[in-house]
């Protein structure tokens, strides 16, 4: 009990000491911690406004679209040109590269073959683009230049499309076997249809087409190791015997002249 004042002055004492110890750290850092936090509060609101006005932009960008995927297929295939031009010019990056895709499709559509490789060139060396797209991207450079392209140059434009992960891999092991059927090269074009077949994802109608070029290769390859009909052979040519040389000799006498008898004198 007797010390009890003592131990109540004490604590007012350490109780003083810290609010003179905090004092002195608020006028040393308050200003930097006001800052700090009026930074957070600012960051934070200046995130929301970015996120509602990217919000605002994609779906503003998305309706712009879907104008011009209308009009295209109501062939108001002016407007709905401009509105593609539109977007990749202004929209978001995503809604942007979509419209440059759907543009470029537009322009094969119409014949415009130049235009549409260079606006599928640009994407596909676009970094900016997503990777998908621009696969993709280089997948119809493939295919609109398959009658032209060496088939070396087309193995290095879409080689890498083939492997599992790539959602594009079904059309770009097609494209190759059929470019490598075109070559000559059988056994290339053999592996690629069969790696569709084995594949539980290929869509049914790729599937289909690559049977189909597996049984072509197969009847190719039995025809080409066929024997060549022997003679005698069911389908053999026949052709006439002639007698050789030796075996031509002179006929009897008796066969020569049958004289009649009772005539001979």
């Amino acid at each position: 009990m007797a010390n009890e004042p003592l131990d109540m002055m004490s604590r007012e004492i350490d109780e003083e000491l810290r609010r003179e110890q905090l004092l002195k750290l608020w006028d040393k850092y308050g200003v930097y911690v006001l800052g700090l936090v009026l930074a957070v509060v600012v960051g934070i609101a200046g995130w929301k406004y970015y996120q509602h006005q990217r919000t605002e932009a994609n779906q503003a960008a998305s309706n712009q679209f879907i104008y011009a995927l209308n009009d295209l297929g109501s062939k108001r295939v002016i407007e709905g040109q401009k509105g593609l031009e539109a977007l990749a010019a202004s929209a978001p990056k995503g809604y942007a590269a979509l419209a440059r895709l759907r543009l470029a499709s537009q322009q094969g559509a119409d014949g415009s073959i130049l235009d549409a490789l260079k606006t599928y060139e640009s994407l596909a060396n676009d970094e900016t683009v997503d990777p998908i797209l621009r696969d993709f991207a280089r997948l119809q450079i493939g295919m609109l230049k398959f009658d032209t392209m060496f088939f070396s140059d087309l193995r290095n434009q879409i080689n890498s499309l083939t492997s599992d992960r790539s959602p594009w891999r079904h059309s770009a092991r097609e494209l190759l076997g059929m470019g490598a059927m075109k070559a000559g090269l059988g056994p290339e074009a053999r592996s690629h249809f069969k790696r569709l077949l084995a594949d539980s994802a290929t869509p049914p109608g790729i599937a289909e087409r690559a049977r189909m070029m597996v049984a072509m290769l197969d009847e190719a390859e039995r025809a080409k190791s066929a024997p060549d009909a022997l003679p005698g052979a069911p389908g053999a040519e026949q052709k006439p015997e002639t007698p050789s040389k030796a075996e031509v000799k002179t006929a009897p006498a008796e066969d020569k002249i049958k004289v009649a008898p009772g005539n001979s004198k």
